[in-house]
């Protein structure tokens, strides 16, 4: 059923979105939402399975199509022309309450009397609204259920941090603790491009392909879950012992452009590192301070407030002609970054531009 229902979510979209394009590009005429909704009953008499399934399926992916154009014609979010979704690719269904049945912890498709074999992550706090159901490019599904749920704030802490972030350790704290770097990708790096070799020489359709496609997703997953399981580790162990955190605001889709560091740098996944650490905070009443990319974190010496005219990459550690003192580059910048951001949150300044 579940195979069916993402089918069907995806197929019912492809014509329509073809019918809308068509009417524009040859009439320069604009479909509405109630005409692309009628169309559903000409569909459905065209392809008979699209009934095998709750009619809330196909209606969801009519509004999601509106929301994507909607976002299309906006010019404030530069969003890219709705695409065909890809056989290969990401399946995805979003269902309401009319379409599916939730019971002690059960859930249950319309037109289905089996419930879903679900292996639960938590329990939910509420029955949910609204639930997805995915499948990923190496096969493994996916539910995703929409709940209400009121967090609880973490006992307030007297411990403030400064976040200097890196690639040689994920990420150094102003107490001089450094976490280290896994490199997921490096690890895998050899098995990934023997497998992407292979594939590169299969038959286009064949099932061969198609089986080595899955092997390389798979591997491309378990890359992705090791990365993302080790960063929700380390932010919460951030979150949880600290009241006040202070980190760089850095523009990593700038940073990523240098092509000697920009497989280092996704790598790392700073971005996703960041914004886990930005939600967990509003959830824990915690409270994160982003200090501006420009100030020289680096190149201010902690103690005395010296600052040195060239600090390349490469160089780790130096020497402060101002008072003498040997200096971690690392620990040195989540230093400056604490004491920026301190002092940019006693100014009442929070966002990108706490500290110049």
């Amino acid at each position: 059923m579940v195979l069916r229902g993402g089918g069907c979510g995806n197929v019912a979209s492809l014509p329509d979105l073809a019918y809308r394009t068509e009417a524009y590009q040859q009439h320069g005429e604009s479909v509405s939402s109630s005409t692309a909704e009628k169309r559903l009953v000409d569909l459905k008499a065209e392809f008979p399975w699209l009934k095998d399934v709750s009619s809330v399926i196909l209606q969801q992916t009519l509004r999601d199509q509106k929301s994507a154009f909607d976002n299309f014609f906006n010019p404030k979010l530069r969003a890219r022309y709705p695409r065909f979704k890809r056989k290969g690719g990401r399946q995805s269904i979003r269902l309401t309450k009319a379409a599916f049945r939730y019971r002690e912890g059960e859930i249950t498709l319309a037109k289905s009397k089996v419930p879903l074999p679900i292996r639960w992550s938590r329990p939910l706090p509420c029955e949910p609204s609204s639930i997805t159901i995915s499948q990923d490019r190496a096969g493994r599904y996916f539910i995703s259920c929409l709940c209400e749920f009121a967090p609880n704030a973490l006992p307030i802490t007297p411990r403030m941090v400064g976040i200097d972030l890196g690639l040689t350790d994920l990420f150094i704290t102003s107490d001089g603790a450094k976490s280290g770097n896994s490199h997921h990708l490096k690890r895998y790096e050899a098995k990934l491009a023997y497998l992407q070799r292979r594939l590169a020489k299969k038959r286009k359709g064949s099932n061969n392909r198609n089986k080595l496609r899955r092997k390389v997703a798979r591997l491309h997953v378990k890359i992705a879950d090791s990365r993302r399981d080790a960063i929700h580790k380390a932010t919460r162990t951030l979150i949880n012992e600290n009241q006040v955190l202070c980190i760089e605001s850095l523009n990593i889709t700038g940073m990523v452009k240098n092509r000697h560091l920009a497989k280092a740098i996704s790598d790392a996944g700073w971005g996703e590192f960041v914004r886990q650490l930005e939600y967990k905070a509003a959830w824990a009443g915690r409270q994160v301070v982003k200090v501006n990319q420009w100030f020289p974190s680096s190149k201010l010496c902690h103690g005395c407030g010296h600052k040195v005219d060239k600090l390349p990459l490469s160089q780790r550690h130096w020497h402060c002609k101002g008072c003498g003192e040997p200096i971690d580059r690392d620990i040195n910048a989540a230093k400056n970054i604490r004491t920026a951001g301190l002092a940019g949150l006693a100014c009442g300044a929070t966002g990108a531009g706490a500290a110049a």
